[in-house]
């Protein structure tokens, strides 16, 4: 990989947020502030030589900022996010792979009770079945963003993590990883590989790009470790009754799902909800208008807990079921698919503000909050509170404002 010393305007705005700086200057910056992580690392147990091992040499890499500071012009709607993800040849790779691994898999279940088709979606969501484990070195993406002061404090832990993964001799000095420093197949950050990686395969080494064992395991064990539950399913498609409350569509309203029923809920197909007990919550991932209507366990709680993004804990639990031979979901694409800009939901955070929701800011990213501050105002304006941005409910509220 090739590295690239920061110019000076990058190095001043982007890193540090100081005025005019020469080359010289900012490359003494860094040098001053990695001897300062040495000491840091020192007080950790780290030993100098494997600090210079993998530091020796590191510079910040302008690209990696790049991409921390890049937003998406569109937000993907749930279907061409699910669509780009689930696909007909992943399906059928994810089920190739499935077989292939089929007894480490089940030796894997038998010790963590995590079922081998959740395990082979991650894998595949992660990195497609290993083929793309990152193209940046994980100390240089480490160093780059620990420097950096936008979330300086997360990413040092991280580093000074990676630097006890390399002394142990669980990870390579020149490893590779993504942009954010996220490492092997099943893209574990620093901190998590050091406390859930496993040697399943008994070499003495927790390696997560060469061991399917160690692979496999590792991530059944931190899956297991957050909670989850070995006998249940992650979740199912269900469908809605006519007069139902939207407003309790959430994964923060959890009833037990005799209560679900008891509302007039049932399966997708129209059958009883009968059989399963415990409790769930519904969910709608694109919207009452584009479906589907999920009813969800304490194991898609899990699944986000590995990933916070809505969507990729449900694509997780999809594409789990079809690999496993179930099918595709049964309600149809429909309704409103046009993808918001950033631009669009900061005017739409903005307005819910001036109409006295409380969004916790505008940022142009749609977190709970603002679902919440969504949810409340449609409740006011008689409309479906699911809580969803559409670029009709814009409209709307670009007309509520204006009155």
């Amino acid at each position: 990989m090739k590295r690239v010393l920061l110019n000076v305007s990058i190095m001043a705005v982007l890193l540090l947020g100081l005025g005019p700086v020469t080359a010289r200057a900012a490359e003494t910056d860094f040098s001053t502030w990695l001897a300062a992580l040495r000491d840091e690392a020192q007080a950790a147990g780290i030993r100098d030589d494997v600090f210079d091992r993998v530091l020796a040499g590191s510079r910040p890499i302008e690209k990696i900022v790049e991409l921390d500071r890049r937003q998406p012009e569109f937000v993907d709607t749930f279907w061409s996010y699910l669509g780009a993800r689930v696909t007909p040849a992943r399906v059928e790779q994810g089920r190739t792979q499935l077989q292939r691994y089929r007894d480490l898999l089940q030796a894997v279940e038998r010790t963590y009770r995590v079922p081998p088709a959740v395990l082979v979606s991650f894998w595949g969501l992660e990195t497609d079945f290993g083929g793309n484990t990152g193209q940046f070195r994980a100390a240089d993406a480490l160093a780059t963003l620990a420097y950096d002061g936008r979330r300086g404090p997360f990413f040092r832990e991280q580093l000074l993590a990676l630097l006890q993964l390399v002394q142990a001799g669980d990870v390579a000095p020149d490893a590779r990883a993504s942009w954010a420093g996220a490492l092997g197949q099943m893209q574990f950050m620093p901190t998590t590989y050091r406390a859930y990686a496993v040697d399943f395969d008994g070499d003495g080494r927790r390696d997560l790009w060469h061991s399917m064992p160690d692979v496999f395991a590792s991530a059944a064990n931190y899956l297991a470790s957050i909670g989850w539950e070995g006998t249940r399913g992650w979740g199912e498609e269900v469908r809605l009754p006519g007069d139902f409350d939207y407003y309790l569509a959430g994964p923060d309203v959890e009833m037990p799902i005799e209560s679900w029923r008891d509302l007039g809920v049932t399966r997708a197909s129209g059958a009883p909800l009968e059989g399963t007990s415990g409790r769930a919550s519904i969910i709608l991932p694109g919207g009452v208008e584009a479906g589907p209507a999920l009813l969800v366990s304490s194991n898609f709680r899990v699944i986000m807990a590995w990933n916070r993004a809505f969507t990729y804990a449900v694509t997780v639990g999809h594409l789990a079921d079809r690999i496993a031979g179930r099918g595709p979901f049964v309600t149809p694409q429909r309704g409103d698919v046009v993808g918001l800009s950033r631009a669009d939901v900061l005017e739409m955070q903005t307005l819910l503000g001036r109409l006295g929701f409380d969004t916790g800011g505008a940022d142009g990213v749609v977190g709970s909050r603002t679902r919440d501050a969504i949810r409340d105002f449609q409740r006011t304006a008689y409309l479906p509170a699911d809580g969803f941005p559409t670029s009709r409910l814009l409209d709307r509220l670009r007309l509520a404002a204006a009155e």
